[in-house]
């Protein structure tokens, strides 16, 4: 096949405004037997022994004609006009979008086609005989590409961009970078090729043409946070290279300056005044500083320092996180007849400087003036505590020491003094209340309190409410006024068979008294001993002696105990002496000296059980003993206790009896008829024992007696059944209890009645009142009335 001539006409006008891209392209020529040769960027073509032809065709995309758009014609060597050949078309698009006309080989396009969604298609076309459908030739690949037209302007990737910049930055300095896109061909013409410009944010900002970078446009001194701090550019895109007829995109880009520390703080007045108290304590605030910064963030951080004044150690001044304010407190005890006033100068600076726009030294100073306050102060003591000292031996009356306090303010109130009570409940000692002189009231003892802790109030005279507090501490001086004694209870024994001179045992001693020295204890055998003493002492020279036998033997049925009276003297002054007598016993012992056999009697000689524990021991007996006779007491009471103690002890009315009780027949303790008749009390009392029913006569219902007698005869019951052993079972609770009279009623109880089943004549119930009333109707109806 081979195209028309009209066909190459199109064709080698596409490859001429297409020149450089084509050059390249494949050209295909086809021989009687179907081969097939690639030459490739020849301008002349040699036809090969058949014809030669194009494999591909264009096509202006976004065609806006009517009809079918051409795109050209195939024409095959088997082809003689005469009706016989017939063209099919298959690959992308045909029939649908590629229609061929199957007697000429006229190739159109059936609609507008877009090389955005698709720039070519690859098409295979052949030739058949109509009558036979034989094929004639081989089929033909071709390619139908799209010609590109400027149909698609320039988009952002953004819609709106975010950048920002350090306020005060240099000319030229990068803010950001937009990009714009193209869906036309960059191959083909320019189309594709941007060009962008900033159309709205001059003379702040400039882009770059051919990136789309954003730059500051103006200097240091004109990018100033403080005076404008968010900017909005408008940014185009233009293809074409710029060129009239382009089409274009455009984005927007906020931009905010980022702020600098290029301001320092500064203060909002230049004197600021204040009052404190004076009793104000350390950490009290004054008041509060306030400096502004233009700046924002980290670069406002500020603080303050005091620099100068008469107050610099007594005030100090702290930045607060939050609002970034100085505050004054005070940091040492104020004093208004000290000093009233103090002056202090302030300075004020960031905490972090930048040195490209600010000195070391952008600081900004004030003064402050506070005026202390006077306020009515307790009195102050001269001392934060005391510490007297005086023998315990002193006499009362005798002055440990004194304290010392005045009115801290300038009308110097009268002070008295007096002792706090809570610290001295045993009253030892007492203060004058005009000089503050301490003195015993009392005799004191170092061995039992070695110190004493009080407290002494001073009080304004004008002002009471005003006082204070200071400790006084009293140590006691020791004397020696104790003797020294054993610093134990030894156990000492002999063996029968000794040798003179045995030691037979070592003691030692204690003082309470602590002389300052030391102790010295000296030991000697009594002088009353000494001339018939068994024993000898020997002191160590060590505050030790050793006591040592003087014969070589000892009867244990001779004497089994021996008595050994020992001086034991102290060093100090006045010198103190005691006598300890140190019981020995005789025992049998082995030839090792190992004890074998010991009097048990002279155990209870022992020094060890003295006077007073021998007292404790027989006090002890004699409380066990009272303990078993109370305890017997309570069980012999418990006996007699009654079954319901109180009436809230009812325990859901159940009772347990552990009695068996007196059965049916037990009915003496409900004798009722001994309450209306107190004269047959006196025939009870003989058959009391017997247990025996009392049938209650209309006598004893009749009967009446006043409340008194009644009242007699119950506490005369109550005591008679107390003092009974033969009293009733604990299963029997005899209950007495006196109604009263005046009841127009009269008694309502069944035991005077003379018959129980005796007709009745109830109309007496209606002149009772109304509360009778409907009582009478029920039971003054005849029996035929219910019938």
């Amino acid at each position: 096949m081979r195209t028309t001539l009209l066909g190459v006409i199109w064709l080698c006008l596409g490859l001429y405004l297409d020149a450089l891209s084509l050059s390249g392209q494949r050209i295909e020529t086809v021989d009687g037997e179907g081969s097939q040769a690639a030459v490739r960027g020849e301008k002349l073509l040699k036809r090969v022994r058949r014809g030669w032809m194009w494999n591909q065709f264009f096509l202006t995309e976004e065609y806006t004609g009517s009809d079918y758009q051409y795109i050209g014609k195939l024409q095959s060597d088997q082809d003689h006009g005469n009706g016989l050949v017939k063209y099919v078309l298959s690959g992308e698009g045909a029939g649908s979008i590629f229609v061929i006309d199957e007697n000429n080989g006229d190739l159109h396009a059936t609609r507008r086609l877009d090389r955005e969604e698709k720039a070519f298609y690859i098409l295979k076309a052949t030739v058949v005989n109509k009558r036979t459908g034989q094929k004639l030739e081989p089929e033909t690949e071709f390619t139908v590409k799209l010609h590109d037209i400027n149909d698609n302007e320039p988009q952002f990737s953004k819609e709106v961009y975010t950048g920002s910049v350090p306020e005060r930055s240099d000319i030229g300095t990068s803010v950001i970078q937009v990009t714009a896109t193209d869906a036309d061909d960059s191959m083909y013409g320019s189309s594709a090729k941007l060009v962008y410009s900033i159309s709205q944010g001059h003379p702040y900002f400039s882009v770059d043409p051919n990136t789309g970078v954003i730059r500051t446009a103006l200097g240091p001194g004109d990018m100033d946070r403080e005076q404008r701090e968010h900017y909005q550019v408008v940014i185009e895109a233009k293809d074409m290279g710029g060129q009239r007829g382009g089409l274009t995109g455009t984005t927007v880009v906020n931009i905010t300056l980022t702020d600098v520390n290029d301001n320092p703080p500064r203060f909002t007045q230049s004197i600021y005044q204040f009052r404190v108290p004076e009793s104000s304590k350390s950490g009290t605030p004054v008041g509060r500083i306030q400096a502004t910064d233009r700046d924002i963030g980290k670069n406002s951080e500020m603080y303050f320092t005091i620099v100068s004044g008469d107050g610099m150690d007594m005030f100090e001044i702290s930045t607060d996180k939050d609002t970034q304010e100085g505050v004054i407190t005070v940091s040492k005890p104020l004093d208004y007849e000290k000093k009233p006033s103090y002056t202090v100068e302030i300075q004020v600076q960031n905490t972090q400087v930048d040195p490209r726009f600010m000195s070391a030294g952008s600081k900004d100073m004030a003064t402050i003036r506070i005026g202390v306050e006077d306020v009515d102060e307790p009195p102050l003591f001269d001392k934060a505590s005391y510490l007297m000292e005086v023998k315990e031996d002193a006499e009362v009356g005798v002055a440990v020491g004194s304290v010392s306090a005045m009115d801290p303010d300038g009308v110097r109130s009268m002070v008295k003094y007096s002792i706090d009570r809570r610290t001295d409940m045993d009253r030892l000692f007492n203060i004058h209340p005009g000089n503050g002189s301490v003195f015993l009231l009392k005799g004191l003892d170092r061995e039992e309190t070695a110190w004493h802790n009080i407290s002494v109030i001073a009080t304004e005279f004008n002002n009471p409410r005003q006082s204070s507090h200071v400790p006084v501490y009293i140590r006691l001086l020791d004397i020696n006024d104790n003797a020294p004694t054993f610093a134990t209870i030894y156990e000492t024994f002999v063996c029968e068979r000794t040798k003179a001179g045995q030691r037979i045992q070592t003691v030692s001693a204690v003082d309470a008294d602590e002389p300052s020295s030391g102790h010295k204890f000296y030991f000697s055998l009594a002088s009353e001993g000494t001339h018939r003493s068994n024993f000898t002492v020997r002191d160590n020279g060590d505050n030790t002696a050793g006591i040592l036998t003087r014969r070589a033997s000892y009867s244990r049925l001779h004497q089994s105990v021996y008595l050994v009276p020992v001086v034991i003297t102290d060093g100090d002054y006045p010198m103190q002496s005691s006598t300890g007598t140190l019981t020995v016993r005789v025992c049998t012992c082995d030839r090792d000296g190992n004890i074998e056999l010991c009097n048990t009697v002279a155990l209870s000689s022992s020094p060890g059980l003295s006077t007073g524990a021998l007292i404790a021991i027989l006090l002890c007996a004699i409380i066990l003993l009272m303990i078993v006779v109370l305890f017997t007491a309570l069980k012999r009471q418990r006996k007699q206790e009654p079954l319901i103690i109180s009436k809230e002890d009812v325990r859901d009315n159940v009772v347990s009896y552990n009695d068996e009780g007196g059965g049916e027949e037990d009915t003496q303790a409900f004798d009722i008829g001994a309450l209306r008749h107190p004269d047959a009390a006196a025939a009870l009392e003989e058959s009391a024992k017997q247990r025996r029913d009392i049938i209650p006569t209309d006598t004893l219902l009749l009967g009446s007696r006043d409340n008194g007698d009644v009242r007699e005869f119950i506490n005369q019951r109550v005591l008679e059944n107390d003092c009974n052993p033969t009293a009733p079972p604990y299963d029997s609770l005899a209950t007495y209890a006196y109604e009263g009279a005046g009841s127009v009623a009269e008694s309502l109880s069944s035991l005077g009645s003379a018959s129980s089943e005796a007709e009745q004549d109830y109309h007496y119930l209606s002149d009772w009142g109304p509360r009778f009333r409907k009582l009478a109707d029920l039971y003054g109806a005849e029996d035929s009335d219910f019938s």
